[in-house]
């Protein structure tokens, strides 16, 4: 029914009502056109955040012995002649830095798989150059004891965080301290380095404010899709003298879901031009950092990113199975002898008692925040008769949804969390809790 009053010449339409007055049919065709417009500057948004030159892919690591940062300043006859002493000589300080034996330029030579410009300038009669030099491992390993397996880290997850500027990316955009890590060939290092690329939605996902982040859980999530134990962190400061002048570079190494500090250090370049050696050098050093950090025992995954448990300590599990013993006596003794009847089965006629089944439930939970996520989880896996809870599904800010193995019914679930401080709404085959 439609309520209005006469004012003058104007009718009075309550708000509620709008809704059900009908458009002009001179408008339909325009509102349709806005709607589509919109929907199509939203996609291209959505689009915007995860194209455009964010990606660097890294170079494939190689187990060779690499030496790099080799400078040399000879002269020759001609400036082939000049490069090619560049070259030999740029070898015998390589090989002298890798800690090898005295060997004639020949064998020295055969050693050698490859070497990499880093710069050069060649002259009539003059080269100068900084070069790196790649030994092959399986020839020269054995002359400097480094035949055998090397012993390396487990997988770590990559995140170079730049600070400049007082903004702080990883893989928003493209930048020089990426480039250099990306650029680093850690074949000889022990540290099993992963590496993305932060192509794609790596950009949305792999952000600097995932480093402050404490969640094991929102950790654990990340980790898994890169198959990764931990997380290696390398931070630079990076403070400009003013615009193109001279560069002060803060360097520090952290790792760890807690950002542990490990060490740092600080390089200066001159000008923007100097700034991708000064990133260079101080990939090489950082990793000189995590690798001693490695040989002390401070490197280790942390043991509370393993959600599902793992391997038991064997001093605990029997632990744990001495007390399963014990409670299955003290029921064994509370309950009361059966009857004894004529025609009682022996132990050995009566049929085994069927366990309870386990079966999987869906289960929806409100996670406003991180704390509320890692609450609900843990609130979850803690009730009686839970034998596992996964998450499938992680919204925060919005509804969650887990996938809990449970021995016993759905009801007897619904109760079990309502016993853990739960509110609960039962489904036909899920439950919706929240607190």
């Amino acid at each position: 029914m439609e309520i209005h009053r006469s004012l003058g010449k104007r009718r009075l339409v309550f708000p509620m009502m709008l809704s059900r007055l009908p458009l002009p049919a001179d408008r339909r065709p325009l509102i349709a056109a806005l709607a589509v417009l919109l929907c199509l500057v939203c996609a291209a948004i959505v689009l915007a955040q995860v194209e455009g030159e964010r990606g660097i892919a890294p170079v494939a690591a190689s187990t060779d012995i690499v030496i790099e940062g080799v400078e040399v300043d000879v002269t020759g006859e001609s400036a082939r002649d000049a490069q090619q002493e560049g070259w030999r000589e740029a070898q015998r300080i390589a090989w002298e830095r890798a800690g090898g034996p005295a060997i004639s330029d020949s064998q020295l030579q055969s050693l050698v798989s490859s070497i990499v410009i880093e710069k050069e300038q060649i002259g009539p009669r003059r080269y100068i150059a900084t070069l790196g030099v790649i030994f092959d491992r399986q020839r020269a390993g054995s002359l400097l004891g480094r035949g055998g397996q090397v012993s390396r880290s487990a997988p770590m997850l990559l995140l170079p965080v730049t600070v400049s500027g007082g903004t702080a990316i990883i893989y928003e955009q493209r930048n020089a301290w990426q480039r250099a890590w990306a650029e680093f060939q850690p074949g000889g290092s022990r540290i099993n380095y992963v590496r993305p690329s932060g192509a794609g939605g790596q950009s949305l996902l792999l952000t600097a404010g995932q480093t402050e982040r404490r969640s094991r859980y929102w950790w654990r999530t990340i980790l898994d899709q890169f198959n990764a134990a931990d997380v290696l962190i390398p931070v630079a400061r990076l403070e400009y003298t003013y615009p193109g002048g001279p560069i002060t570079g803060r360097f520090v190494a952290r790792f760890g879901p807690d950002s542990r500090y490990l060490d740092g250090f600080t390089m200066t370049a001159a000008s923007d031009e100097e700034l991708p050696d000064m990133l260079r050098n101080a990939v090489r050093q950082l990793d000189r950092i995590y690798q001693r950090a490695l040989t002390s025992g401070r490197l280790r995954p942390d043991a509370t990113l393993d959600l599902e448990g793992g391997e038991v300590d064997p001093a605990l599990q029997q632990l744990i199975e001495l007390g399963r013993q014990l409670e299955n006596y003290d029921r064994t003794q509370a309950a009361p002898p059966p009857a004894a009847t004529p025609d009682a089965q022996t132990p050995a006629d009566q049929p085994d008692t069927p366990s309870a089944s386990i079966a999987t439930y869906t289960v929806q939970f409100a996670t406003p925040d991180a704390q509320s996520f890692d609450a609900a989880l843990s609130g979850v896996r803690g009730a009686p008769g839970v034998r596992g809870a996964s998450v499938s599904s992680t919204a925060l800010g919005g509804t969650s949804v887990m996938s809990v193995q449970y021995a016993g019914s759905l009801g007897e679930l619904a109760a079990a969390l309502s016993a853990r401080g739960f509110t609960v709404q039962q489904g036909s085959n899920a439950l919706l809790i929240s607190r």
